[in-house]
């Protein structure tokens, strides 16, 4: 199993965004809630179907 790793901080503009380290992963929403599924939705994008668990 592997794991990435975000990091998470508040936009100057209001709401979060997230980058993952050592990928080419960024997602941004208004609330936590929304945060994670834009992350797990960019993580799908970023990867193959067969490498997502």
């Amino acid at each position: 199993m592997n794991e990435i790793i975000f990091l998470v901080e508040e936009a100057p503009e209001g709401g979060y965004t997230a980058r993952a380290l050592g990928e080419s992963i960024f997602a941004e929403a208004d609330d936590a809630a929304s945060l994670e599924a834009n992350i797990r939705d960019a993580i799908r994008c970023h990867f193959e179907n067969d490498e997502v668990d």
